[in-house]
């Protein structure tokens, strides 16, 4: 049987579910989270977002030609978003060359080490990241300020529509895998899933940035 993202997310409910489901995205719904929590995810994204760049970019070198366009268009996006972050930054007189927390830099080392993995494997994990931002943010429902801005960012229709097309792409790669890369891919996902549900919990646990 081929895997298939869906057949992933069927097959370990469990996990999917904490890696998009975390008291940091329902107190951030709720208006309860503390400002120096926030304050600490969003520099900490900030510096996984710098990272996570370079691993879409990498991924161009491996994919075939006809997956560019949809690589593209997630690239010239993350352009935008680092902006963006950059000026939510400022709002919040946040230093955005604070070290990565250990959360971040085992998520970014992650994705470093995907550089050689088969293509398959890229794409299962590049899907898994940008779903599990979709999910987070859409499924608590409508979120008040100043959280509205970033649950729409990622939660909003046309964003995704990008995952159902990177999901698309990843199934076609997956499709002419072997079992052992689908293994592979298979294991990226849980990754994926087990550094999501840390990263949402970091902003608990790590100290604020000044």
């Amino acid at each position: 049987m081929t895997l298939t993202c869906e057949s992933l997310l069927s097959t370990h409910p469990d996990s999917w579910r904490d890696a998009t489901v975390h008291p940091f995205l329902t107190q951030c719904q709720a208006g309860t989270i503390q400002p120096a929590q926030f304050n600490t995810w969003l520099v900490q994204d900030y510096l996984f977002v710098t990272h996570f760049t370079r691993f879409v970019g990498r991924g161009l070198a491996a994919a075939p030609v006809s997956h560019f366009e949809v690589l593209l268009n997630g690239l010239m996006a993350l352009q935008a978003e680092l902006s963006w972050f950059r000026e939510k930054a400022a709002e919040r007189s946040l230093n955005l060359q604070t070290p990565r927390q250990l959360t971040c830099q085992r998520y970014c080392d992650f994705m470093g080490n995907l550089v050689n993995a088969p293509y398959a494997v890229q794409a299962t994990a590049l899907w898994a990241i940008e779903y599990a931002y979709n999910q987070g943010w859409q499924l608590p429902g409508p979120m008040p300020a100043p959280y509205d801005e970033f649950a729409d960012r990622w939660g909003n229709a046309g964003f995704t529509d990008y995952v159902k097309l990177l999901a698309n792409q990843a199934d076609e790669a997956l499709n002419i895998a072997s079992t052992d890369i689908q293994t592979a891919a298979a294991a990226a996902f849980l990754h994926v899933a087990r550094l999501e549900q840390d990263f949402w919990q970091m902003a608990y646990s790590a100290e604020p940035p000044t």
